[in-house]
């Protein structure tokens, strides 16, 4: 279950080590709007399937709500991210519901997805060890988790950006190589449809 959650999300690289990250100058380049959305475009390349998985959608991150995730293509299908449970919806039905009373590293996961999202780098750094270069108004940075349960939930992950991060890219344990860009981001209230707003209540 978990590793369909990452597979539908995200949802990393282990790369040399490098001189450690800029934590304070890269987060000083990073807007952090209090609402943001915009589109995702996901590719998923699973251990022995040659052609990838191609996915597309919406996401919403809303500060002290949650975040959104709404894949509207090849299959509808929502993520609703709290603090403390993930909410897979299709349609009007809860497909899967998960706590952090019953899998701990519910917490964690939310937490390194809403940290992401929000470019929060500096809460990251308590998850991850961090390495990375600022070169101009561009950034990228590797994230090797500190936590075993982590490490082995979502693998490691690779970040580029500028005003807010543009790719990510995972490598899970198990092979299987994640790559999501961000584009046409909006920020502010309007950014949010109706729909999306109602979502979060």
């Amino acid at each position: 279950m978990k590793r369909s959650f990452v597979a539908i999300l995200l949802v990393s690289t282990a790369l040399p080590a490098l001189a450690v990250a800029p934590v304070e100058k890269i987060q000083a380049m990073l807007a952090r709007p209090p609402i943001l959305c915009g589109r995702f475009d996901q590719s998923k390349q699973l251990v022995g399937i040659k052609k990838p998985l191609l996915s597309n959608g919406r996401f919403c991150v809303v500060n002290g709500k949650g975040v959104l995730w709404r894949t509207l293509q090849p299959f509808p299908n929502t993520l609703r991210l709290k603090r403390d449970e993930i909410v897979q919806m299709q349609g009007d039905r809860v497909a899967m519901r998960m706590d952090a009373k019953q899998e701990p590293v519910v917490r964690m996961i939310n937490g390194v997805l809403f940290s992401l999202l929000a470019g929060d780098l500096g809460q990251l750094e308590t998850l991850f060890e961090l390495d990375g270069s600022v070169q101009g108004n561009s950034w990228k940075v590797a994230l090797k988790a500190r936590e075993p349960a982590l490490a082995k939930a979502i693998g490691t992950l690779a970040l580029t950006g500028g005003a807010y991060v543009k790719t990510v890219t995972i490598n899970e344990a198990s092979g299987d190589h994640t790559e999501i860009s961000f584009s046409g981001l909006q920020s502010g209230s309007s950014a949010m449809t109706a729909e999306e707003g109602a979502a979060f209540e």
